[in-house]
């Protein structure tokens, strides 16, 4: 499991708690402050299976078909860019790997098309999260 933009943890621990000894959480983000605050949550609520990194999101540095799950939720702004972002993300998750994105700006057409035209088929969308599938392989 990949989150974009974890930010001081508050979707990381919830997850890692989730998917307990069988899964792993990728925690990201550009900011050192947000990334260290996850890594002392983390150790402090002793989940060994959280990997808190800063970097960008459009350059993760995971292996291509890593991931099942990739969630972006509370980014207002993505560096690199919105179409670079969803280019990595469709590189480290698996095929049928899912991508949880909550929208916070612009149209609603716009970024299910942007989406799809990266590869992924749009699924459904729950209040502001829209869900995708990764398409092929």
């Amino acid at each position: 499991m990949l989150e974009v933009g974890c930010g001081p943890g508050f979707f990381t621990i919830p997850a890692a708690r989730i998917v307990g000894d069988e899964g792993h959480v990728y925690a990201i983000d550009i900011h050192p402050r947000a990334v260290q605050r996850v890594i002392k949550k983390a150790e402090k609520e002793a989940l060994p299976n959280i990997t808190a990194t800063c970097v960008n999101a459009s350059d993760t540095g995971l292996p291509d078909g890593s991931v099942d799950l990739a969630f972006v939720f509370g980014l207002r702004h993505v560096a690199g860019g919105l179409e670079n972002l969803i280019t990595e993300l469709h590189r480290v998750l698996e095929p049928g790997g899912i991508l949880s994105f909550e929208k916070t700006k612009g149209p609603e057409e716009g970024l299910i098309e942007e989406v799809k035209r990266k590869g992924f088929a749009y699924t459904e969308k729950q209040g502001r999260i829209y869900v995708f599938e990764k398409e092929g392989e």
